[in-house]
């Protein structure tokens, strides 16, 4: 199969999601022609906000061709969101238990059918302060080097500033109208990986080409220059609690944008 076909239920879930989106954002979208045609492959994509999937998911569609994204699997028992993510052909990601290498292999599978797996590589919302890419997870290299399918990075911004991900109260910004850019780059270059064996080493750099590329493009975005290390939540949950960082009610400023225009564990 050298495509996935939009189904049923994706064409359902456009037709509800896309009006709102259109009124009350506004775009910024480059890079499209960076979606390949054909074939599978898997798209990196940075996540500041619990708005960015309908976002990211928006672009993509515009496309033809749909993400299947990893999800913790919580959200596929969740009444209607759980029975459209199981409609659309979403991936559910058992964590800590014997069913959790299931999603990669379902992964797998996915791109090697030719279909789109999208991955949230930080696994997370970012707990950057300053809202960049945190250090990735592997799962993203682990099935590019597997299926050798192209990894196309992903930088979004601006959903942060309608639903800012700090905030106590998950409420809606929506005034004055906000931009929503969504920016997919140039493939990551893998090639001379492919042949190497997936030690920890080979996973951790490519994870790094990845998460540099997506950080690069916000860079762009955003006009600024990311900071020299990049975040590592670990760091944060084994850390005494005096010494983590205050995020609890943190909603950062705006930062400036272009003016051109869920998740799989090591």
């Amino acid at each position: 199969m050298s495509r996935r076909r939009i189904g049923l239920y994706y064409r359902c879930a456009a037709f509800l999601v896309k009006p709102p989106m259109l009124i009350l954002f506004k775009r910024d979208w480059r890079g499209q022609e960076n979606i390949p045609g054909h074939g599978g492959f898997i798209t990196a994509v940075n996540h500041n906000s619990y708005l960015d999937p309908l976002s990211y998911a928006h672009f993509q569609y515009n496309t033809g061709r749909v993400p299947r994204f990893l999800a913790k699997v919580g959200l596929f028992k969740s009444g209607f969101v759980g029975f459209m993510m199981r409609g659309t052909g979403q991936i559910p990601v058992y964590r800590e238990t014997s069913d959790a290498a299931g999603a990669f292999r379902a992964a797998v599978e996915a791109v090697n059918k030719g279909e789109c797996v999208a991955f949230y590589p930080e696994g997370t919302l970012t707990r950057d302060p300053d809202l960049w890419p945190m250090s990735g997870k592997t799962g993203a290299a682990r099935v590019a080097l597997l299926t050798r399918a192209p990894v196309i990075p992903v930088a979004q911004w601006g959903a942060h500033e309608a639903m800012p991900p700090y905030a106590k109260e998950r409420k809606f910004r929506l005034f004055p109208r906000k931009t929503l850019t969504v920016v997919a780059g140039p493939p990551v270059d893998l090639s001379d990986l492919y042949d190497s064996e997936p030690t920890a080493e080979v996973l951790r750099l490519a994870t790094e080409r990845i998460m540099d590329a997506i950080t690069g493009q916000l860079a762009g975005i955003r006009h600024e220059q990311p900071p020299a290390q990049r975040y590592v939540l670990e760091r944060e949950r084994t850390a005494p609690p005096a010494a983590r960082p205050d995020t609890t009610d943190r909603a950062p400023a705006p930062l400036p944008r272009s003016q051109d225009v869920k998740e799989i564990s090591e």
